[in-house]
């Protein structure tokens, strides 16, 4: 494979498909942007399309809680278009709630809430696919988004997402005040538990999930919230 080849592939000028490789080649040269897995250039990440990207906004993230712009979060003054959940996704969210609400509204430990319901934290907004919020900070005006962060973060990856931007996510959340993130993963079936920056456990199916000491007697198989 020639530089010319390789110039041509970096800019989208040549299909990568077409270009035969051994992993040699490619670990002497490196194409940037790819990763050579079986014999072909695979992209790390594709571009996002022109309607996820984040858009300069001169609203104010006291503005945002206020009214509120569906389908987007606020991120350092700008409006952050939200991945279009699949009905997996949705199917997923769906069960999470099942086993959290047979839990803790029985013993009014507080309340849940879905993903058209915004929280701040810090300097951005956010708008988990599930999130529970204790009785004791069950304050403010219930017209508007929550101004502080919730106890428990759920977040469903979707196809769309990226692992970065998730990972920095559930950090925002912890940093903020959140006391427990879940990152859920469909393709893996594996939730990934969020306590610190230091604390991070990978569950997967086989596993039970609990609800530490933010959702007090909280569990759950982790296989049974992706039936």
């Amino acid at each position: 494979m020639t530089q010319r080849e390789i110039h041509e592939v970096e800019q989208g000028i040549r299909p990568p498909e077409s270009v035969e490789m051994t992993i040699e080649e490619f670990l002497e040269q490196d194409v940037d942007g790819y990763e050579y897995i079986d014999g072909k250039l695979v992209p790390k990440s594709p571009p996002l399309p022109p309607e996820m990207l984040a858009i300069p906004t001169t609203m104010t993230i006291e503005e945002f809680l206020e009214q509120d712009v569906d389908g987007y979060e606020y991120v350092n003054g700008e409006l952050v278009p939200m991945a279009p959940p699949s009905r997996e996704h949705g199917e997923i969210s769906v069960n999470v709630i099942h086993h959290l609400y047979a839990h803790i509204y029985p013993q009014k430990l507080g309340r849940l809430y879905t993903a058209e319901t915004t929280f701040q934290i810090g300097e951005r907004t956010v708008k988990p696919d599930v999130a529970f919020v204790s009785t004791a900070r069950l304050t403010g005006d219930k017209t508007k988004g929550f101004s502080i962060p919730p106890d428990l973060a759920i977040e469903v990856v979707s196809p769309s997402d990226i692992q970065s931007r998730t990972a920095e996510k559930a950090l925002a959340y912890l940093e903020a005040g959140t006391r427990l993130v879940w990152v859920l993963e469909p393709v893996s079936k594996t939730v990934t538990i969020y306590l610190s920056e230091r604390n991070i456990k990978i569950l997967t199916r086989e596993d039970t999930l609990t609800g530490e000491d933010v959702v007090p007697g909280f569990h759950c198989l982790v296989e049974d919230l992706f039936k």
